[in-house]
Parts: C-alpha cells; structure tokens; sequence
C-alpha cells in the first residue's frame, strides 16, 4: 500500500517542477502548463490528506474544484494565448509588456 509520505513526495515533485518551468520559461504555453502542475500537485495533497487522515470526502470534493478551475484556465489562457499570437505573432512573455501599446493604436 503506497503511505502518505509517497503522496506528498509525488505531489513536492510536481509542484517544485511546475515552479521550475514557470520562473524558466518565457513560452507563455510552457508557464501555463506549469500552472497546471501546481494545481494537480495541490489536487494529490488534498486526496492525500482525505484518504489518510480524515477518511472523509472533503479533499475529493475539493480536488474537484481544483480540475474545473484548471480546465476553465487554461481554456481561457490558451485563447489569450491565441489572440497574443494574432497580435504579435510570437508566445515569449517578453513581449506581452508591448500589447497595450499595440491594442490602443
């Protein structure tokens, strides 16, 4: 039976990779998907910690909410993605700092 600490192990891996690509990165596509990893590692501790200590639904239930809200943005970043390459024909955040100059023209 895997314990607790594999868990939180597993779910210490996806968080510190995910923060590694979003201070590395300057793919506005790379961050987001480091976003996500947070998210699901946050996802692992709460039905983690629901299954080994409380033995109740609550950490499942909110691992729900955390899978909604990760799917609502990126579907939501993936279109400001999309009309960022429209605009500048590019997806480095460098280059995010020039889109007000561009849009209010």
């Amino acid at each position: 039976m895997i314990t607790l600490k594999a868990y939180l192990f597993i779910s210490l891996v996806l968080f510190v990779t995910g923060l590694v690509i979003m201070l590395s990165r300057k793919n506005i596509v790379a961050i987001l998907l480091g976003i996500e990893l947070i998210l699901n590692a946050a996802a692992l501790n709460f039905v983690a910690y629901s299954k080994y200590t409380a033995a109740n639904l609550d950490g499942h239930i909110f691992a729900l909410f955390i899978i909604v809200i990760a799917a609502a943005e990126a579907a939501v970043g993936l279109a400001i993605v999309i009309r960022f390459f429209q605009v500048k024909e590019s997806v480095h955040i460098d280059e995010a700092s020039d889109l007000r100059e561009e849009l209010t023209r």
